[in-house]
C-alpha cells in the first residue's frame, strides 16, 4: 500500500528520495548534513517506519501538484532532517538546532507523529485523495467522544432535574475555571460551592449525580484531524460507522487505534494557510508578482518593524492582546526571537516571571551568565534561559555524556516530576558532568535548573514551525496590507466577532472599507482601488442564488436605476425581501437615488418589472424593447419626492442588514479617547482569563432593568465599541451611584472584571463613569514592587515623547501613595502613550481618569 516502485523496499525508496532531496537543496557536500541524514535513515529503517514517511511525503507531493498550500510541518516533525529534505517541513533542523531524538527516539519505540497543515478550504481534497490512493475500505476518519466536564455535568443534570436555570448557572460558575478540574476538587477549592452542597439537599443531590456522571462520554463527533489508514480493510481491525453527513468514522477513539498498531495521521485544515493563499491570488490579480512564501527572506525590515510596534492584529499566533504587549516589550529582531516568543507566551512562563527575565536579558538590563562554559553555545540564543525541551536534552548530552535518546527520557522524567526516576538520573548526571570537568556543586545546580525549567520547557520544533507561519503572515501584512486584509476579512466573513476587529484594523492602516454595491461587489470581500469592498454575501437575507443572478445580469453592463435592476435580475431569486435588504444595506446607493425614495417606489418598480419579465417569457417584446434593446431601458415609475433618512438612521440600517457599521460609526468621534482610556477593546475580552480586571468603554446600546431577590434594582446593559459588543452586569450598589449614565447613546467607561459564561464573556461592573474629554484626563501609572531605576527612566522617556497638558501620577500600591510628576512630564493622553507605558510597566497598569 505504500507508494513504492516495483523492485524496491520502503527503506531503499526512502533513502533514494532523501538523497535526491538533499542534492536539490544544495546540501549534499556538507558533511554534517550527510552524516545526520544517514543516521536518521538508519534509525527509521531499524524501527520500521520508512513507510510512514513515504505516506506523508506522498500526501505533501499531492498537495504541491494540486496547488494546495501546506504548512511547514508541525510538532516534533521539524526535528527530522528526513522530513526537511522530503519537503514535508520547511524548517532546517540543523540550522535551528532541532533534535531528531525529540521526534523519534531509537531508545523508546513509538510511532512518529507528523502533523500536516493544509489549506482549510481544500482539506477535503486531501482526504479524498487518501481514500482514492489507499482504498475507501482502508481509510476512515476517527471518532472522538466529548465527555462531561465538571461544569457541563452540573448543567446537564440540573436540566434533567428541572431545577431553575439561574440556580444551575450559579452553581456551575462556582466551579473554579481551571482546566480539567473535577467536582471533588471543586468542592475542596470553592467554599461557596461546598456551603451550598452541605446546606441544600437539592444541591447535594444535583452534585452527587453530576459526580457519578463526570467524565463519561456525552456525545460522539468526528476528530478534527485524525485519519486512520490500514494495510487491510479496516473492518478486519475495528468497527466503523456512518455519521449523519455520510462520513465513515471508526467506532474506536484515537488512543485505542494507536494501541492496535494502526497508522493514525493528522490531516489538519489551517485557516491561516487559506488566508495566505488568498492573499497571493489577490497580489497576482493586482498585477504584481506574488512572493514565494516558502522562500521568504527571514530578515525583512518592514516585517520586524510591524512586529516590534505590536501591530500584529491578524498575524498567526501573535494577535492576542497579551501577545501584542509581549511583542512591544521583546521587540523581536530576528527569526529566533519569534521562535522564543511562541514558546514564552504560555501560562507557565507568564506566571513564573520567566518572560520578564527573558526580556530584560535580551535588552541588556540583566547580565547573562552561565554556570558552566559548556552551557553558552546551547543557551546563547535564549540569553541563558532554558526555554526549550531540546536545550534540556542538549545539556544532558554535552555536559554529562547522555546519548540524545537517553536525554529525551530524562527530559520526559523531569517533565512528569517522577522523584524515584530523577534520583537515579541525578546521580548519573553528576558522574557524567564530573568526568567532563564540572564540579559536583555546579553540576547539581545545573541539574536543579534543568528540572525547574523542564516543567515550562516547550518543544522548539513546534515553536519554530508556528513562528514560520507567523512570520509569513506578518510579512504579507507588512508588505501587501491591502491584499492581506481583504483575504483576512473574507476568511472570517461568517464570524461577527472578528469582522469588526479587522475592519477597525483596516481603518488604522488607512484602508477604506466600502459598503456593498450591486455594480461593484463580488460575492466576497474584494479589492476596490486602495480600499476593500464588502461582498453581497454580507447582506442579510441575500442568498447565493440571488448573488448569482445579480452577477450574471451585471455582465450585460452596470445597473442604472432601481427599475433597471428589477427588470434585469431573476425576480424568483431576487425577490422583494432581498431587494429591500440590499437598499437598506446601502448596496443600491450607487444608483443615484436615496434609500427613502427607493424603498417608497419598490412595490411599483417590482410590479412593472414583473410584467415585463412575464411578457418576455411569453415572447411578447414591446416596440420599446425592439428599439432600445442595446441602449437604454425604460425609466420605470417616478420615484416619490420623500426626504432621505437621517444619518443615524442610515447607519442603523447598515448595522441591521450587514451586522456592522460600514460607511461610518456613531463612535468615530470618540475613537481616540476610548483607545486612550481603556485597557482592552471589547473584542479582546474573549481572550482574557476569567476574573481579569479591565477598563472598557463604548456606547450604551440598550438597558434592561430588573429587581434582585432582595428587591433591589440592578441592570444589564449592552455596551458597544468599534470592535464589538459586550453585556455588562450592573449590580445595585454600582447602579445607585451611576444611574444617570445608563442612557442609550451615552458614551461611558466601565471598570470591572470579566466573567465567562456559556453564552460568552460578560463584564461585572465595579464602577461606571463618563468618558473624560482630552482636557479633563489625568494619567495614573501603577508601579509594583519590581519598580527600579531602569523602569522609571523608561517611563520618563515615554512620557517625554508625548508632552501635553494632562497631569501624570505614579501610584505605589504597597505604600498606598500617589506621586504627582512635575509639569515637564505632563502628557497628551493617546492610545500610543498608553501602549508605550504598558509595554514598560505591564498591561493594565495605566488608567485615565476625568
Amino acid at each position: 500500500h505504500y507508494p513504492v516502485p516495483d523492485g524496491q523496499t520502503p527503506e531503499s525508496y526512502l533513502r533514494q528520495l532523501c538523497h535526491a532531496g538533499l542534492s536539490a537543496k544544495g546540501l549534499e557536500r556538507k558533511e554534517q548534513y550527510r552524516r545526520r541524514l544517514e543516521y536518521e535513515l538508519d534509525v527509521i529503517a531499524k524501527m520500521g517506519f520508512a513507510g510512514y514517511f513515504l505516506v506523508v511525503w506522498d500526501l505533501v507531493q499531492f498537495a504541491h501538484r494540486r496547488g494546495i498550500l501546506t504548512g511547514p510541518g508541525r510538532g516534533s516533525a521539524a526535528g527530522s532532517l528526513v522530513a526537511y529534505v522530503l519537503d514535508i517541513t520547511q524548517i532546517d533542523p540543523i540550522r535551528y538546532d532541532l533534535l531528531f531524538e525529540r521526534f523519534l527516539n531509537p531508545e523508546r519505540v513509538s510511532m512518529p507523529d507528523i502533523d500536516i497543515d493544509f489549506c482549510f478550504a481544500r482539506r477535503g481534497e486531501v482526504i479524498d485523495y487518501l481514500t482514492t490512493r489507499y482504498g475507501s475500505d482502508h481509510v476512515a476518519q476517527i471518532i472522538t467522544f466529548g465527555t462531561m466536564a465538571a461544569r457541563a455535568a452540573i448543567r446537564d443534570v440540573g436540566r434533567v432535574l428541572h431545577l431553575p436555570l439561574s440556580e444551575v448557572d450559579r452553581l456551575a460558575k462556582l466551579v473554579p475555571a481551571e482546566l480539567g478540574i473535577s467536582l471533588d476538587r471543586a468542592l475542596e477549592e470553592s467554599p461557596d460551592l461546598r456551603r451550598s452542597y452541605e446546606e441544600d439537599a437539592r444541591v447535594r443531590q444535583l452534585v452527587d449525580y453530576a459526580r457519578a456522571l463526570e467524565g463519561t462520554p456525552r456525545h460522539a463527533s468526528t476528530h478534527a484531524a485524525g485519519v486512520v489508514i490500514a494495510p487491510e480493510p479496516l473492518v478486519n481491525f475495528l468497527p466503523l460507522q456512518k455519521t449523519s453527513d455520510g462520513t465513515v468514522t471508526t467506532q474506536f477513539a484515537m488512543h485505542v487505534i494507536e494501541e492496535l498498531g494502526l497508522l493514525k495521521m493528522d490531516i489538519l485544515g489551517l485557516r491561516t494557510l487559506t488566508v495566505i493563499g488568498d492573499t497571493l491570488e489577490r497580489i497576482a490579480a493586482s498585477g504584481m508578482t506574488p512572493p514565494d512564501v516558502r522562500k521568504l527572506s527571514l530578515e525583512d525590515k518592514k516585517t520586524y518593524e510591524l512586529l516590534c510596534s505590536g501591530e500584529s492584529v491578524g498575524v498567526f499566533q501573535l494577535e492576542s492582546a497579551g501577545m501584542r504587549t509581549l511583542l512591544r516589550g521583546l521587540r523581536p529582531e530576528r527569526f529566533e526571537d519569534l521562535v522564543a516568543l511562541v514558546a514564552l507566551y504560555r501560562p507557565g512562563p507568564l506566571g513564573s516571571g520567566m518572560v520578564e527575565d527573558f526580556i530584560r536579558r535580551k535588552h541588556g538590563q540583566v547580565e547573562v551568565s552561565y554556570l558552566h562554559p559548556a552551557l553558552e553555545p546551547i543557551l546563547r540564543d535564549t540569553y541563558g534561559v532554558i526555554l526549550y525541551q531540546e536545550q534540556v536534552m542538549r545539556i544532558a548530552s554535552e555536559l554529562a555524556g547522555f546519548t540524545l535518546g537517553e536525554a529525551d527520557l530524562l527530559r520526559r522524567a523531569m517533565g512528569k516530576k517522577k522523584p524515584e526516576v530523577l534520583a537515579g538520573q541525578r546521580s548519573r548526571f553528576l558522574a557524567g558532568a564530573a568526568a567532563r570537568g564540572a564540579t559536583e556543586e555546579v553540576a547539581g545546580q545545573i541539574f536543579d535548573l534543568m528540572e525547574y525549567f523542564a516543567g515550562y520547557g516547550f518543544n522548539r520544533s513546534h515553536s519554530a514551525a508556528y513562528a514560520l507561519v507567523a512570520y509569513q503572515t506578518a510579512y504579507l501584512k507588512a508588505n501587501y496590507p491591502l491584499q492581506f486584509m481583504a483575504a483576512l476579512l473574507s476568511s472570517v466573513r461568517d464570524n461577527p466577532d472578528k469582522v469588526p476587529v479587522y475592519m477597525e484594523e483596516c481603518r488604522r492602516l488607512g484602508i477604506a472599507i466600502l459598503p456593498p454595491d450591486v455594480n461593484a461587489s463580488e460575492a466576497d470581500f474584494s479589492l476596490a482601488g486602495n480600499g476593500i469592498r464588502f461582498g453581497l454575501a454580507a447582506v442579510k437575507n441575500v442568498g447565493q442564488g440571488a448573488i448569482d443572478s445579480i452577477l450574471q445580469a451585471r455582465k450585460a453592463g452596470p445597473f442604472t436605476s432601481l427599475f433597471d435592476f428589477c427588470c434585469r435580475v431573476d425576480l424568483h431569486q431576487v425577490n422583494k425581501r432581498v431587494i429591500e435588504s440590499l437598499i437598506r444595506g446601502g448596496a443600491l446607493d450607487g444608483l443615484g437615488d436615496s434609500r427613502a425614495q427607493m424603498l417608497a417606489a419598490l412595490d411599483a418598480c417590482l410590479e412593472m418589472a414583473q410584467r415585463r419579465q412575464e411578457d418576455r417569457q411569453r415572447g411578447q417584446l414591446s416596440l420599446f424593447d425592439l428599439a432600445q434593446k442595446e441602449t437604454t431601458l425604460e425609466q420605470g415609475p417616478p420615484l416619490p419626492a420623500v426626504p432621505e433618512y437621517a444619518p443615524q438612521e442610515l447607519l442603523a440600517m447598515e448595522r441591521e442588514m450587514l451586522g456592522f457599521y460600514v460607511s461610518g460609526h456613531p463612535l468615530a468621534a470618540y475613537r481616540e479617547r476610548l483607545a486612550a482610556c481603556t485597557s482592552y477593546s471589547l473584542a479582546e475580552l474573549g481572550q482574557l482569563n476569567e476574573g481579569t480586571v479591565v477598563t472598557v468603554g463604548g456606547m450604551v446600546n440598550g438597558v434592561r432593568q430588573l429587581t434582585t431577590k432582595r428587591n433591589e434594582p440592578m441592570a444589564y446593559l449592552q455596551l458597544e465599541d468599534t470592535t464589538g459588543m459586550v453585556e455588562v452586569v450592573v449590580f445595585p450598589r454600582v447602579l445607585a451611584a451611576a444611574r444617570e449614565l445608563l442612557v442609550p447613546g451615552r458614551v461611558i467607561l466601565v471598570e470591572g472584571r470579566t466573567d465567562g459564561t456559556d453564552e460568552g464573556v460578560k463584564v461585572l461592573a465595579e464602577n461606571l463613569r463618563p468618558l473624560p474629554s482630552g482636557e479633563e484626563a489625568r494619567v495614573f501609572v501603577r508601579l509594583g514592587p519590581a519598580c527600579n531605576e531602569q523602569l522609571l527612566r523608561a517611563l520618563q522617556a515615554a512620557l517625554l515623547r508625548h508632552r501635553g497638558s494632562s497631569p501624570v501620577y505614579f501610584y505605589f500600591p504597597t505604600l498606598k501613595k500617589y506621586l504627582k510628576l512635575s509639569r515637564a512630564f505632563w502628557v497628551k493622553p493617546t492610545a500610543e502613550l498608553r501602549e508605550e507605558l504598558e509595554a514598560v510597566a505591564g498591561r493594565g497598569t495605566v488608567e485615565l481618569r476625568g
